[in-house]
C-alpha cells in the first residue's frame, strides 16, 4: 500500500520533517512493505520555512533579528527565486519564550521587531515577493514591533518613541516616518481568520496560551484597540475587522495595514510542495499535529489535508500528541481515525520525555490496525 505521511509541526517538540520521520519509523516496522511518501507540510506558524525549503530548494538564510524579548535570535528564512519566505515564530515566537517565562508581564511586553527585520533582509537581498508565514507567534503587539522596524515608529502623545510591546501601544498617538516596503509585495500565510478584536480576537483567542491572564488579556485588547484607531488614521482604512487582522497577535492587522495580501497558509503549502499530486497516488493518508483541538477544525494544516483526502475517498488518520476533537466533529473534517500520543505513552509527561520515541511506537500500532 502507498502511505502519504503528510503532518504539520508537533508544538515546540518536533519539526513536520522530523514528525514524518518518526512516523514513518514506526510503519515501517509494523508494515515493512508499505511504500511510504514523507511530505511534511506547515500552516505558515512553526516549520514554514524548513518545509518550503525542503519542497521548493533555493537558499536557506540565518539572520540575527531581534527575538521577543529583545534579545536577538538566529531567524532562518529562504530565498527561491525573487520569493523570500519568512517565518515570524523564526523571530518572536513562542519557543523562544520557556514555559515558566509565559506570565502577564511577558505577554504585556513582547515584540514582533525581528519579523521586520527579516522582511528588510529580504528586501535587500532582492527579494520582490516576501511571503510572511502567520503563527505560533509569542507576541500580541499588533504588529507595532515590525512596523517599527521597518521605519513607521510608534511615538506617544510627547512624540517620543514607545517601548517595545502590546501593552504600551495604550499610549500610542501616532506613528512617525513610513513603512520602507518599496519593491517588494507583502503576502501574509495565515489559517486563522480571528478579527483583531473582541471575544474571538488576538488577546481573547491567544493571549492565555501565551502567558496573559484575564487582566493582561483585558489590557492588551484595549491597546490593540487604540492601535487600529492609529493604524486606521495612517491608512485611511480600518482594519481592525478584517479576517487574519487577529493572526500572530495582530500582526496579521499590520501586515494588512501594508497592503499585504492574505493567502491560506495551509493552501500555499499545499500547492508548492505538490500534496494534490501525492494525494492522487496515495492508498491512505497519515496526518498529524502537536494537539488535534478545536483550533484544527478552522482550516488548519490537518484538516486542509484530511478534506483533500476525503474529497479522493481516502482514508485519513491523525495521530496528534493529545486529542479532543470528537468523532463525529473529526468525521465531518475527514478524518477516519484520530490518535493520541500522550494516551498510548500513558501521560503528556512520558510522552514529552521522548516525542520521537513514543510517535514511532504509537505509529508502528497504528500501522497494525490499518496497513493492508
Amino acid at each position: 500500500m502507498r502511505v502519504l505521511v503528510a503532518p504539520d509541526s508537533f508544538g515546540g517538540t518536533l519539526s513536520a520533517t522530523a514528525a514524518a520521520e518518526a512516523i514513518a519509523e514506526g510503519w515501517r516496522r509494523a508494515a515493512p512493505g508499505d511504500e511510504l511518501r514523507l511530505v511534511p507540510v506547515a500552516d505558515g506558524g512553526t516549520g514554514f520555512v524548513e518545509v518550503l525549503h525542503t519542497a521548493l530548494g533555493g537558499e536557506l538564510r540565518v539572520t540575527r533579528v531581534t527575538g521577543p524579548f529583545g534579545d536577538p535570535v538566529d531567524a532562518p528564512w529562504l530565498l527561491a527565486g525573487t520569493s523570500a519566505y519568512v517565518e515570524s515564530a523564526a523571530a518572536c515566537g513562542l519557543h523562544h519564550v520557556p514555559r515558566a517565562q509565559r506570565t502577564p508581564d511577558v505577554a504585556r511586553r513582547v515584540t514582533t521587531r525581528g519579523v521586520g527585520e527579516l522582511v528588510r533582509a529580504a528586501r535587500d537581498a532582492g527579494a520582490t515577493e516576501v511571503v510572511v508565514g502567520l503563527g505560533g507567534s509569542a507576541t500580541t503587539d499588533g504588529g507595532a514591533g515590525m512596523l517599527a522596524a521597518l521605519g513607521a515608529v510608534p511615538v506617544g502623545g510627547d512624540g517620543a518613541p514607545l517601548p517595545d510591546g502590546g501593552a504600551v501601544l495604550a499610549r500610542c498617538a501616532r506613528l512617525e516616518g513610513g513603512p520602507d516596503v518599496t519593491g517588494i509585495r507583502l503576502v501574509a500565510a495565515a489559517d486563522v481568520d480571528n478579527p483583531l478584536l473582541g471575544p474571538h480576537g488576538a488577546a481573547a483567542v491567544f493571549g492565555p496560551q501565551k502567558g496573559a491572564d484575564d487582566a493582561a488579556v483585558a489590557e492588551l485588547d484595549a491597546a490593540l484597540s487604540r492601535f487600529a484607531d492609529v493604524l486606521a488614521a495612517a491608512t485611511g482604512t480600518d482594519l481592525r475587522d478584517a479576517a487574519g487582522a487577529g493572526a500572530a497577535g495582530g500582526l496579521g492587522l499590520a501586515l494588512l495595514a501594508l497592503g499585504a495580501r492574505r493567502v491560506s497558509g495551509a493552501g500555499l503549502v499545499r500547492e508548492l510542495v505538490g500534496l494534490d499530486t501525492e494525494l492522487d497516488a496515495a492508498g491512505l493518508v497519515v496526518s498529524g499535529e502537536g494537539s488535534f483541538d478545536w483550533q484544527s477544525l478552522r482550516g488548519k494544516l490537518v484538516t486542509t489535508v484530511s478534506r483533500a483526502a476525503a474529497e479522493r475517498g481516502l482514508p485519513c488518520v491523525v495521530l496528534a500528541g493529545q486529542v479532543t476533537v470528537g468523532r463525529r466533529e473529526a468525521a465531518a473534517a475527514g478524518v477516519d481515525s484520530a490518535y493520541s500520543v500522550s494516551e498510548d505513552a500513558g501521560g503528556v509527561e512520558a510522552s514529552m520525555a521522548d516525542p520521537a520515541g513514543t510517535l514511532a511506537a504509537l505509529a508502528e500500532r497504528v500501522a497494525a490496525r490499518w496497513s493492508r
